[in-house]
């Protein structure tokens, strides 16, 4: 073999000692390969064997459900579709479930509630869009399995016992289609909001601390509910009334805003609101504040309460009317109302007619307020209430004011004051029938008469009230004479006479009564004053002043003894008529303090002088005598001490004459009204 022979043998050996090389390293990393998927099948295995005993523990229940159905396999196949079509909206309706399941933690969480309110009414919002996707679709897709399982069994394809109680689950489920779908989620959720909105309305409901000058504010009381608050509010009650709790909410809300303005006015001491009594002079010093908290709660709290409620049920204003109406009912209008009735039935007497004025006077001034805040039929009980109030004060009012000057003449039969005072039943009048001819007496009252004589189609106007007015108080001037002719004594008489004359000149002068009644009326009573006043003067202490004549002692001015003996007699005599004078007097009263001093000075006057003047010339006579006590009995001072204490008011003592209690209804009295046409006055 030679060299190049040699040389080829060995470069051949050595390229397939390389070719055996490369399939060893190929067979190597074959190996490896095989090596690290069974490696990762391995460990692949381990992972799925828990679901491979799973599904093994399932086999037996799977074969158990597929055993009933027993229908070849071609048979199977063309009813697939239809399970298909069945078992669609099905698995939508389990999807919904579990988004509704979702919620429940939001839906749960208390503190977002009054944290974030906007989301969670966001929330809810979505848990009742699911609710209703439930209730259109949940009934459907159960119809519609029990449709197909009413398709296995009319073609035998399973086993009967099986659809059997498949169809009685399907039914229980169709059942439950419109009702119980959240598993009470959703009342969970509105309850939450309940319990915000009462909590939001307590927070914010305090009574406010009123007083009685609050009473007199001339502006609307502010609510004290936020803006925000009020816009949440809102929200909270449009969800609750969408889910039929509207009447709910207005309950709550009724029972908060009423206890706290009740509360707010209770605050102002209405006590007397719950006062009954069968005298209107009991009643009276209630009348004024009644009015003024009246004005307060309806014009100002209860106006607030109105805006505020219109404000939150803005969106449902179906519920807003009856909510105000149990607000205002629970704040105690009806109890202004009933203290209102409680005057109406009292007694009849003429203080009675101001105080029904004035209750009328106070509604009227309401009335405008009371037709805007109180219409509609949810205050229908306020509105009788009113009605009727409005009518007993219309029907009390006239009645009294009709027989008064019955009333008047009446009191002609009565005796006068024994000690010649003015009768109470004068100076009432007097009074009485200014405040009647005054404002707001006058406008409050014809407008009560114009309208209960509208009512029996009659008419009235302001000149038929004065000239009602005026006729009362010259009736009552007819009954002067009367009286001054049941006294026994003529002098009593005369005192009475100037007395009353007096009263009515100074007490009606200056008045709207005295203006109406004219100048020329007063100067007559003036004038009656003045002559009654001299006749009295003349007829009693101008008497005494004859008994001190000095007649005949100045013929006897040189016999001391006769001269002496006439001025004991004439002493004598002055002292028994000075003393019976002053005793009877003494119980006798001028009512004017002026007209008392007037007249006593007249007295000491008529009497001082001419006494002082018979004891400066005389009396020496007299006081040397050893019985001169037993003549002169007073000095100048003593009498003059003595009559200026006369006439004076005695306290205690009853005056008569004055009793004006109007009779009952029941009693047979004619109008005041029939004397409209009588004669002015009986002293021209």
């Amino acid at each position: 073999m030679g060299a190049d022979q040699k040389q080829q043998q060995q470069q051949e050996d050595a390229e397939e000692e390389q070719r055996r090389m490369a399939t060893l390293l190929a067979a190597r990393k074959a190996l490896r390969t095989g090596v690290g998927r069974s490696r990762a099948l391995g460990r692949a295995l381990a992972r799925d064997s828990a679901r491979l005993e799973e599904i093994q523990a399932r086999l037996p229940a799977m074969e158990a459900s597929v055993r009933p159905i027993r229908a070849p396999a071609e048979a199977l196949e063309s009813a697939g579709g239809d399970i298909d079509r069945a078992l669609g909206p099905a698995a939508a309706v389990l999807k919904v479930f579990d988004a509704v399941h979702g919620l429940e933690p939001a839906l749960l969480a208390r503190e977002s509630v009054a944290s974030d309110l906007p989301g969670y009414l966001a929330v809810l919002a979505q848990l009742e869009a699911a609710l209703r996707l439930l209730a259109d679709n949940c009934g459907l897709a159960a119809q519609w399995l029990a449709d197909i399982v009413a398709y296995l069994g009319d073609r035998d394809l399973a086993d009967p016992g099986f659809l059997s109680g498949l169809a009685a689950q399907l039914e229980r489920l169709k059942a439950r289609a419109d009702a119980d779908l959240d598993a009470g989620l959703l009342a969970a959720a509105l309850a939450m909001l309940e319990a915000e909105f009462r909590r939001l309305l307590a927070d914010h409901s305090a009574p406010l601390a009123m007083k009685e000058s609050a009473a007199s504010a001339a502006s609307v009381v502010p609510s004290r509910i936020p803006a925000s608050v009020v816009y949440k509010l809102g929200l909270i009650l449009d969800r609750l009334a969408a889910n039929g709790r509207l009447d709910r909410c207005a309950a709550a809300y009724a029972d908060a805003r009423g206890d706290t303005v009740g509360a707010s006015l209770r605050a102002l001491g209405l006590d007397y609101l719950k006062e009954t009594s069968e005298d209107a002079q009991v009643l009276s010093p209630s009348v004024e504040r009644w009015g003024r908290h009246l004005e307060f709660a309806v014009h100002h709290l209860l106006e607030a309460e109105r805006r505020l409620c219109v404000a939150v049920f803005e969106r449902r204003p179906e519920a807003m009317a009856s909510c105000f109406a149990e607000i205002a009912a629970r704040a105690g209008i009806l109890d202004f109302l009933k203290f209102g009735r409680a005057l109406a039935d009292t007694r009849k007497d003429p203080i009675k007619l101001l105080r029904l004025l004035d209750v009328f006077d106070a509604l009227n001034k309401l009335r405008v307020d009371f037709n805007r805040l109180f219409g509609g039929k949810a205050c229908a009980e306020i509105q009788t209430r009113t009605r009727e109030l409005v009518k007993l004060l219309v029907d009390g009012a006239v009645e009294i004011f009709e027989e008064l000057l019955v009333q008047v003449e009446l009191q002609r039969n009565m005796p006068p004051p024994v000690d010649g005072g003015v009768p109470r039943l004068v100076s009432f009048v007097a009074k009485y029938c200014n405040q009647l001819l005054g404002e707001p007496y006058r406008s409050v009252l014809t407008q009560v008469i114009t309208i209960h004589r509208s009512w029996r189609k009659e008419v009235f106007n302001d000149k038929m009230l004065v000239d009602a007015v005026l006729n009362i108080v010259k009736t009552l001037e007819v009954n002067f004479e009367t009286w001054s002719k049941a006294y026994g004594d003529t002098t009593l008489s005369c005192l009475f006479m100037m007395n009353i004359h007096w009263h009515f000149f100074k007490h009606l002068k200056g008045t709207k009564l005295g203006e109406l009644l004219g100048d020329a009326w007063l100067r007559e009573h003036e004038q009656y004053k003045d002559y009654f006043s001299a006749f009295f003067l003349r007829e009693s202490w101008g008497t005494l002043a004859p008994l001190l004549s000095r007649e005949g002692l100045i013929m006897f001015s040189k016999g001391q003894a006769t001269a002496r003996d006439l001025v004991k007699q004439r002493l004598k005599s002055f002292n028994a008529k000075f003393d019976e004078m002053f005793q009877k007097q003494s119980t006798w009263v001028i009512s004017d303090r002026d007209l008392q001093q007037k007249t006593c000075h007249l007295v000491v006057q008529a009497i001082v002088p001419i006494y002082r003047s018979f004891m400066q010339n005389y009396g020496p006579l007299v006081e040397q005598d050893v019985s001169a006590s037993k003549y002169v009995k007073y000095s100048t001072e003593d009498l003059e001490k003595m009559l200026n204490t006369l006439f004076l008011p005695k306290p205690g003592r009853p005056r008569r004459a004055g009793s004006f209690q109007i009779r009952h209804s029941s009693d047979k009295i004619t109008s005041a009204m029939t004397g409209l046409y009588r004669s002015a006055s009986t002293l021209k």
